[in-house]
């Protein structure tokens, strides 16, 4: 190999094993590594033989009060025109109208039907669930669906941070703060700090982990475990199976100022080019011309996921339109002859017909954004918070046993479970 003592490109794409994450990574794979998930725990290992698991599901939420008509159900004459009572049955039924009635029965008889609750779930005006997944003195952590803005400007009312303040404050002058911002058209975590003093932690613990850090070892080690892990759909596969995207971002304006979009810096640096650096890792093998990427992003910089997939990688996520158009067009039009890992025969997409949560998914003309904060590692603040919400370099005598380090878990929202059941069979 020829070496050079040129200067490197201002974006370049490093090969690097998994020992430069800052957690640990996964246990080691054997040939062809696929991704398995179990409790909503990914792990990589070998392809399980026999045949395919059931797909997952979900409904659209079931009414609070059971009172709610279901769509096209006629009132009832005995109860003064009043809507029928809806049980969780007859709601499974409505939507599973080919599935003969007693194998609905027989479902909720066995226990594989779940409702997903939390008193701290609150819904916006367009009729989004928004679930509350994490709650202590110090912190709030929400799962947050598609299509719903972080951050509320007129015209917009129904964001994410006025919507938490309302619901969500508890008797509080305040309400919690947001400390990152994901994009409107993605989903996932959602971090906020219920005091000031957890939210100008964790501020400066996303900004630069340098700032947030004190004299306490034990939360300086906590600190350097941070991370966040992203899902995303990407059109085609990257070359190298992980690595590192070293790649600076700048911002041009469009439109007379209108509109704006972030590029890749110019090589002369002269433009105000901020440092954005993302850990990658391809999950699995391309299905349908698509391939399942875990994105750990080491700095927050604006769309920087979505840019590094696109114009670093070459392989655009599926939905991002505004930075991969032109690849979605050649997508829907290249041919699609994948092959299953332990037949070699050509694979079959899963297709459930008549299902209206197919909405979005790759199975979709027009799929939504696949880009999903799957997992979060943080330090449990709350140990550090004296009980008027101070800090404490040390942690509260009474909270010694308390773990170090919180991790959360967000379920994907449907339009992805869907393409992800029904893309990837033998990766589950």
């Amino acid at each position: 190999m020829l070496r050079c003592r040129c200067r490197p490109p201002p974006w370049v794409v490093l090969r690097a094993v998994r020992w430069l994450s800052r957690i640990a990574p996964p246990s080691p794979a054997t040939a062809e590594p696929v991704i398995r998930v179990s409790n909503n725990v990914a792990r990589l290992g070998e392809p399980k033989e026999g045949p395919k698991p059931r797909q997952l599901l979900s409904l659209p939420p079931f009414p609070s009060t059971g009172t709610d008509p279901l769509p096209g159900r006629k009132k009832d004459p005995a109860a003064g025109g009043h809507p029928r009572q809806v049980t969780a049955i007859s709601w499974v039924k409505h939507y599973f109208a080919d599935i003969p009635p007693e194998v609905i029965q027989s479902h909720f008889n066995k226990g594989l039907v779940h409702v997903e609750s939390s008193n701290h779930d609150f819904q916006t005006k367009e009729n989004y669930l928004i679930h509350c997944l994490k709650k202590d003195s110090a912190i709030i952590v929400l799962n947050k669906p598609p299509k719903v803005p972080v951050k509320g400007n007129l015209p917009v009312h129904n964001s994410m941070d006025i919507l938490a303040a309302a619901a969500l404050s508890y008797g509080s002058d305040q309400g919690p703060k947001l400390v990152h911002r994901l994009d409107r058209e993605s989903s996932g975590l959602l971090l906020m700090g219920r005091t000031k003093e957890s939210f100008t932690r964790l501020h400066w613990l996303f900004t630069n982990v340098n700032l947030a850090k004190s004299s306490s070892e034990i939360w300086n080690n906590a600190c350097e475990a941070t991370t966040r892990r992203y899902w995303a759909l990407v059109i085609g596969s990257p070359k190298e199976r992980e690595g590192i995207i070293s790649a600076p971002l700048t911002k041009v304006l469009l439109n007379n100022g209108k509109a704006e979009r972030v590029i890749l810096a110019h090589p002369s640096g002269i433009d105000g080019s901020q440092d954005a650096i993302t850990e990658y890792r391809v999950m699995g093998p391309t299905i349908n011309g698509c391939s399942w990427v875990e994105l750990c992003p080491l700095t927050g910089r604006k769309h920087q996921l979505r840019v590094h997939c696109a114009e670093a990688l070459g392989t655009p996520i599926v939905g991002d339109y505004k930075y991969g158009w032109f690849v979605h067009q050649r997508w829907k039009q290249m041919p699609r002859v994948d092959y299953e890992t332990l037949s070699g025969k050509p694979y079959k997409l899963r297709r459930p017909e008549g299902l209206e949560v197919q909405k979005g998914s790759v199975l979709s003309k027009v799929p939504l954004l696949h880009l999903h904060c799957r997992e979060m590692v943080i330090p449990n603040i709350s140990k550090f918070l004296g009980s008027s919400g101070e800090w404490l370099h040390e942690c509260n005598p009474w909270s010694t046993s308390k773990p170090d380090l919180l991790r959360i878990v967000a379920p994907m929202p449907s339009h992805m479970k869907i393409s992800w059941n029904v893309m990837s069979s033998f990766l589950v």
